[in-house]
This record gives C-alpha cells, sequence and structure tokens, in this order.
C-alpha cells in the first residue's frame, strides 16, 4: 500500500497493535542534530508499506479510523482501455524472497524504482553461497554492471551490489 506523508512509521505502529501482519523496509541513518550525530531507523522506501490482509478488512480500517486513512491501494496501470484497474497483490514467496533481503540494512542492497529495471532483460538465478544464499533473482545490467535484482512487478526493485559468480546458479 501507499502511505501519503510520509507517515509509514505510524501506520505499522497501529497495525502491530491490531496484529495485523505487516512490513516496513527499515535502514539506519546518520542524523545530525544541534551538531551531535546519531542513528535513527528510518523507512528505506518512503511511501511504501506491505501489508497481509483481506481487502475487507483494510477498507473498513480506512474508512472507520483516522489513523489508516493515509493508506491507498496501490493499482495496476492496465495496458489497454478496456482493463480496469486492479488491487496490487505480491504472492508469498516472492514477497519472502523481498523481505530477506530488505531486511538486510547494508550498503549493499539498494532500492530502485520498478518501471527502472523492468525493461531489461535478465537470467533468473538463485544464490547458493555466502551472505544472500537462497534469495532468488534476476541478473540484469544497470549503470553497465551485472547485479542480482529482486524485483516486485510494478512495485520496487532491490539490487545486490555485488555477489560473486561462483555464489550463483543459474535457474530454468
Amino acid at each position: 500500500m501507499r502511505v501519503t506523508y510520509n507517515r509509514e512509521l505510524k501506520v505499522k505502529e497501529s497495525l502491530d497493535r491490531l496484529s495485523i501482519e505487516n512490513f516496513l523496509p527499515l535502514k539506519n541513518k546518520i542524523v545530525e542534530r544541534n551538531g551531535h550525530r546519531h542513528y535513527e531507523i528510518v523507512p528505506a522506501i518512503h511511501n511504501l508499506l506491505f501489508v497481509h490482509s483481506s481487502r475487507e478488512q483494510l477498507t473498513n480500517l480506512k474508512m472507520t479510523s483516522e489513523e489508516f486513512s493515509p493508506m491507498r491501494y496501490m493499482m495496476t496501470h492496465p495496458l489497454t482501455p478496456e482493463a480496469r484497474p486492479q488491487i496490487i497483490r505480491v504472492p508469498d514467496h516472492e514477497m519472502e524472497n523481498f523481505m530477506r533481503v530488505a531486511k538486510i540494512d547494508d550498503e549493499r542492497v539498494q532500492f530502485l524504482d520498478y518501471a527502472s529495471v523492468a525493461h531489461k532483460v535478465g537470467r533468473r538465478v538463485i544464490i547458493v553461497d555466502g551472505d544472500f544464499t537462497g534469495i532468488e533473482g534476476v541478473i540484469k545490467r544497470i549503470n553497465h554492471n551485472r547485479h542480482v535484482v529482486v524485483q516486485l512487478e510494478g512495485i520496487i526493485a532491490a539490487v545486490l551490489a555485488f555477489v560473486p559468480p561462483a555464489h550463483l546458479k543459474f535457474l530454468e
């Protein structure tokens, strides 16, 4: 779901209180205030929150509670005029794979807009060794370099900056 005006953390806390499963990729950021530097935990991807719930429950929350009013469904963009937009749903396997990557607070993981990698062709791989073992992705060229990209179609892509070729097994 999209969450307007950078209120992801507040909405996440409210969902947690209701025991509604959700995921917000977070990262540590160095912030300087009054000459003092400290770490703050901030969303890695602004205005985006993954929620595992039914449409009925989410619509009810949005309509009956002010704290959930910033949430907006993410919709597909139909390719033909007669097609209707649909709420984007992420299959469990893809979400679990993405969460494994997004939970790594490391400069080797970068997030890109899905549109910036969607048109690039690549081969499916699974990482068989190292810190990212078990993660599935697609080898794609980004800025003239080969990267493993873990993408959620129509939403976001996580790019692993470097995975040694010996750690990759091609699928298909």
